[in-house]
């Protein structure tokens, strides 16, 4: 396998920059820059030089013998002053000794998948946590990093093994007397694993929303505050704002970080009777988006006036521009109630994320609704008699696959791809 190297931290001005070599070369790539590698576990400091023998850098010199690595590989980690032209020095010089290539996206990831030193859920927690913005998503991604959902899945196999050893012991006597009816204790490994299963189907959904963002909508009339409340919750003019009503023709969007929760706010056009056909596009839109939302903010124009959309059980009605009302209700203009609003959208979306699952992408939910599948059908076999057992056996391997396909044990090649795409040079 070639030897490969990259900047494994962000590019630009840094204090430190870490540039990592990985593979059967490794030690000898860095023997060629720093003159000797450090003891497998330790770290010195380096005189870096190139191979004209001119001075690069004073650096940090790692090293991590097979298999007690990141990738399960021989690594070097040269951690360098992080200026640009430090950066692309050192990388030349190690290009120039032809020991080493630059690594692919994903690429030291993927040896770490390849040589057992992570499983394919861990590498997508691993992306996830890369990706984090929230404290939520950080650790929704640790958890999937740490393992958890192999653990689970090892359990869920561990059981179905069982399951299926019994069912087997029955087929391969099956001429003769079986002297103890397997069906109960076969029954007594299923059903667990699938009220398991169902668990964590139903929890991927809220999953999917911690690491892509709950979305929030603010409806109601056109100049009803809408537009400034938005802005007050993003910190900046990230909508106009005007005492013409309709002034909001399409959705504004604005991300941010809601106590800890990632959230997309959304300003919709005011709902009314539309005066042009802008307009009317404008409000079709606001209704398709809050529909889809997951929480909806009705801002009131007046005390007396009655929300013309269908409500939710956790959507939130108030009486907008309270100030001017003199009534309760909210003011982006003043503060008024804003942070009671704030309190109220984290509480309630805190609660669907506490439904959370240990699997967190769609990927892992169509596994578990196979693997599930196969097992609601293994039973029915199991209850359906003797004669069944092989076909019950079929469907317990069949499920017993499925699970493995969650890890990457089997059948990952057509998912690598995509997954190994998200991820940066040095990773």
């Amino acid at each position: 396998m070639d030897t490969i190297f990259a900047l494994a931290t962000a590019p630009g001005k840094a204090g430190v920059a870490v540039i990592r070599i990985s593979g059967p070369e490794a030690f000898a790539v860095g023997q060629a820059l720093a003159g000797s590698v450090p003891q497998a576990g330790m770290a010195r400091v380096r005189r870096l030089l190139d191979e004209q023998g001119a001075h690069l850098d004073d650096a940090l010199v790692l090293s991590f013998q097979a298999p007690h690595s990141f990738t399960g590989e021989d690594v070097v980690e040269l951690q360098t002053h992080g200026s640009p032209a430090t950066i692309k020095a050192v990388l030349a010089a190690i290009s120039a000794t032809r020991l080493a290539r630059m690594a692919e996206p994903g690429e030291f990831t993927r040896r770490a998948l390849e040589n057992d030193r992570m499983d394919l859920a861990q590498v997508e927690g691993l992306a996830d946590l890369i990706d984090a913005e929230t404290e939520a998503q950080r650790v929704q991604a640790l958890r999937v990093l740490s393992g958890s959902l192999g653990q689970l899945v090892e359990g869920w196999r561990e059981n179905l093994l069982r399951a299926a050893a019994l069912l087997e012991v029955t087929i391969d006597f099956a001429d003769e007397e079986v002297p103890v009816d397997v069906t109960p204790e076969v029954v007594a490994l299923l059903i667990p694993v699938m009220d398991d299963l169902r668990r964590e189907i139903a929890g991927v959904d809220v999953a999917e929303r911690i690491r892509d963002g709950f979305e929030v909508a603010i409806l109601g009339a056109p100049n009803a505050g809408k537009s400034t409340l938005l802005n007050v919750l993003a910190g900046r003019e990230a909508a106009i704002t005007s005492d013409i009503a309709g002034t909001t023709r399409d959705v504004i969007e604005v991300r941010m970080d809601l106590r800890g929760l990632p959230v997309t706010v959304l300003d919709t056009a005011g709902l009314r009777d539309a005066g042009d056909e802008i307009e009317r596009i404008g409000i079709d839109r606001a209704r398709a988006r809050a529909e889809a939302a997951d929480l909806r903010v009705f801002l009131r124009s007046s005390p007396d006036e009655h929300p013309n959309i269908t409500l939710r059980p956790d959507d939130i009605v108030l009486l907008g521009k309270a100030d001017l009302h003199g009534a309760e209700g909210i003011s982006g203009t003043t503060g008024q109630g804003v942070s009671a609003l704030i309190d109220r959208i984290a509480e309630t979306l805190s609660s669907r994320a506490a439904r959370q699952a240990t699997a967190t992408h769609a990927r892992h939910a169509e596994a578990m609704k196979s693997a599930l599948g196969a097992l609601e059908a293994g039973l029915n076999e199991v209850k359906a008699g003797p004669d069944r057992t092989e076909l019950a056996a079929e469907n317990l391997r069949t499920a017993i696959r499925r699970l493995d396909s969650l890890i990457g044990r089997i059948d990952v090649e057509m998912v690598l791809g995509e997954i190994f795409s998200r991820f940066c040079l040095g990773k």
